[in-house]
């Protein structure tokens, strides 16, 4: 029986949606992913023969036949056996009349090179595990293309069943693992649908029993040197014997972990969108003090979003987001992962960068400048910021003109008060311009201009773009200038200015 959030969920897709919506989904290819085990052979009898839920917003429903294809991926690990499994999968494939690709990949070549951003000598079972689901992608985006729907409104069908949900869980708990370990095999994600996750293994082979249909039986499925193996084989009969529907129990559990994770992810999401304060590829700052004063189930996953947003195949684990939020705790400090990512806590913000972007030339800036005081960027030039008084009897705005046509806009002269500082100065933020950033550029009486449109009359190639420092009054905070650009508007000097700040780009 379908969970109590999978019913929600069919029920809200129940309302109406656009036509053509649903045409793309009734015509959108079903990619059957078929190895030629027990599970897998009754997913392709099922689609072939019966009703199956493949989360379209339908609940059980026949599939139309010429949606249906089946993927079979050789790893090329058991030679002849090997040989023998794909040739089952095609024969199976044309007695129910549907086309098959096979895919030949070796895969312990591709383990011991390291290849598909695994490290080399990776478990042979993991790397065949992408392997597939890279096969099963390719194969639906190209079938997408054919048929002329949306890649989204593809299906990849998998024969996960509640037995490999129950294993799953009880080998991330062997592991160590959070929520989203624990709520195992997710009945979908994204296009990849599991429509066997309420059936047991054992159900499975009874019906190809009664179909007359035989299936293939791969030996290393025995080896109990896999972990899994060793779960299916040696663990799992132990607790069936404490309950014979231990498969069951564990899928409901595994369900209201899922839903449970899946509400704490939307309120880390939001919480993690509000403390940001900068972002870029490389970096993320977030508000130190509201992240310290966040619950720590919620603070734990926005700092496990941030890094993985500047890191995004980092294998984090719960000691990685324990240090960094021991210095959001302390308030200040700096910590390295293994997994490529520096976290420092200063200045009331918790930077999280990647480790590579620190030796990159033209990296995206997010620094501190100190006024008075100087920054050395990372293509060599250098900021200068300091306070100084008007000369007494000098108008201000004329002082300053005269001051940017000697320096031809590499050094500039504004109003020190309107940028936030007092005569002992303090501090303004530098980093570089991002997605929808605005400013009041000098001389459009306070008309507002994109800083990418800025930069682009410039003629500032776009390559180069991350390079040019955009000095603003905090990390959220106005832009007082674009350097060797253009200042703000706003912090332009008048009359009445009697402090002028004094910023200059040049080389060291």
């Amino acid at each position: 029986m379908p969970s109590v959030s999978r019913r929600y969920a069919n029920a809200g897709q129940q309302f109406e949606r656009p036509s053509s919506r649903r045409d793309d989904e009734l015509r959108a290819p079903v990619v059957l992913m078929v190895s030629g085990g027990a599970d897998s052979t009754a997913l392709l009898l099922l689609a072939a023969t019966a009703e199956l839920d493949i989360d379209d917003g339908r609940g059980t429903a026949r599939i139309a036949r010429e949606r249906l294809h089946v993927l079979h991926v050789n790893h090329g690990l058991r030679g002849l056996d090997a040989a023998e499994d794909e040739e089952f999968v095609r024969d199976l494939s044309a007695r129910y009349g549907i086309p098959c690709t096979v895919r030949r990949v070796d895969v312990a070549g591709l383990a011991d090179a390291g290849a598909l951003g695994q490290a080399a000598g990776s478990n042979v079972e993991n790397v065949g595990r992408e392997v597939r689901y890279q096969e099963a992608s390719k194969l639906a985006n190209r079938l997408c293309a054919e048929v002329g729907v949306p890649r989204s409104a593809a299906r990849i069908l998998t024969a996960h069943t509640a037995n490999d949900r129950a294993e799953t869980f009880v080998m991330n708990a062997i592991r160590g693992s959070g929520p989203a370990g624990l709520s195992s095999i997710p009945r979908r994600r994204n296009r990849i649908v599991r429509p066997l996750l309420d059936r047991t293994h054992d159900e499975l082979c009874d019906l190809l029993r009664m179909r007359g249909i035989v299936w293939r039986e791969d030996a290393t499925n025995a080896d109990t040197r896999y972990l899994r193996a060793f779960v299916r084989h040696q663990v799992m009969p132990l607790l069936r014997e404490r309950n014979p529907r231990i498969e069951a129990s564990m899928s409901a559990t595994c369900d209201i972990l899922s839903d449970e994770d899946a509400y704490m992810n939307q309120v880390a999401s939001r919480t993690y969108r509000d403390l940001v304060r900068r972002s870029s590829p490389t970096m993320v700052a977030l508000d130190a003090a509201r992240l310290a004063a966040c619950e720590v189930a919620i603070a734990r996953r926005v700092v496990r979003k941030a890094m993985l947003a500047v890191c995004p195949d980092a294998r984090l684990e719960a000691r990685h987001i324990n240090r960094v939020l021991a210095l959001v705790a302390a308030g200040s400090g700096s910590a390295s992962t293994p997994m490529g990512c520096d976290a420092r806590v200063e200045y009331g913000l918790l930077f999280v960068r990647a480790r590579a972007a620190a030796g990159e030339k033209d990296g995206p800036l997010a620094l501190w400048l100190d006024v008075p005081g100087r920054l050395t960027l990372p293509d060599g030039h250098v900021l200068l910021a300091r306070v100084v008084a008007v000369p007494q009897g000098s108008s201000a705005p004329e002082v300053a003109r005269a001051h940017a046509v000697e320096w031809e806009g590499r050094s500039v002269l504004l109003d020190a008060a309107a940028a936030g500082l007092d005569a002992q100065g303090g501090r303004l933020w530098v980093d570089s311009a991002s997605a929808g950033d605005v400013m009041c550029p000098l001389g459009m009486h306070g008309q507002s201009k994109k800083l990418s449109d800025l930069l682009n009359e410039a003629k500032v190639p776009a390559a180069d773009r991350a390079a040019v420092p955009v000095v603003r009054t905090s990390p959220r905070g106005q832009v007082v200038w674009v350097a060797g650009i253009r200042p703000d508007e706003r912090v332009r000097t008048l009359p009445a200015t009697r402090l002028l700040l004094e910023l200059s780009l040049s080389r060291d």
